[in-house]
């Protein structure tokens, strides 16, 4: 069955296209949903006149996906979590929180499009995918770190320098 696609499906193509589905997907799913059209030819030659409007729109959709994937490519996010025995977290990161972190760095996100398979349980560094527009990817960084490891590192240097405070005191 040959069908018009009105908006941009990631598993068949952007809006405009002519695809060929089977006839069940078609009838039951993207018609009644609005998705896609039957491909007769008055509904070619409507396609073919506003072929123009679509791709202009396409471009402009397809630029904006590619300025957010350059400003998330190698973003680094930090969370810090509390967490038990075996680096396990209390709690889990989710694409929610992930958007959330994005958008305190600035760069705004839809968490839908943050491909994530299950929330984030442990102690580490994950890279992490960003599905910015049809096709377009961008990738970051997440590093889940201990509570209190940022001050960790400071702590021992506050007690280096008493420690030499008193040596050169004593002597």
């Amino acid at each position: 069955m040959e069908l018009i696609l009105k908006q941009t499906i990631d598993t068949l193509g952007e809006e405009g296209a002519v695809v060929n589905v089977k006839p069940g997907y078609g009838r039951n799913y993207l018609i009644p949903q609005g998705l896609a059209a039957l491909a007769t030819k008055a509904a070619m030659v409507e396609r073919d006149r506003n072929m123009a409007a679509i791709q202009a729109r396409l471009d402009a959709e397809r630029k904006d996906a590619e300025s957010i994937a350059k400003k998330i490519d190698g973003t680094i996010i930090t969370i810090t979590m509390r967490s038990g025995e075996d680096n396990k977290l209390y709690g889990s990161v989710t694409s929610s929180d992930l958007a959330d972190k994005l958008a305190e760095l600035g760069i705004t996100v839809d968490k839908r499009k943050i491909l994530l398979d299950e929330p984030l349980k442990n102690l580490g560094e994950f890279n992490i995918s960003y599905k910015a527009g049809y096709q377009v990817f961008g990738e970051f960084k997440v590093l889940i770190v201990p509570f209190g490891a940022e001050k960790a590192p400071a702590a021992p240097s506050a007690q280096a320098e008493a420690a030499e405070e008193e040596t050169s005191s004593d002597e």
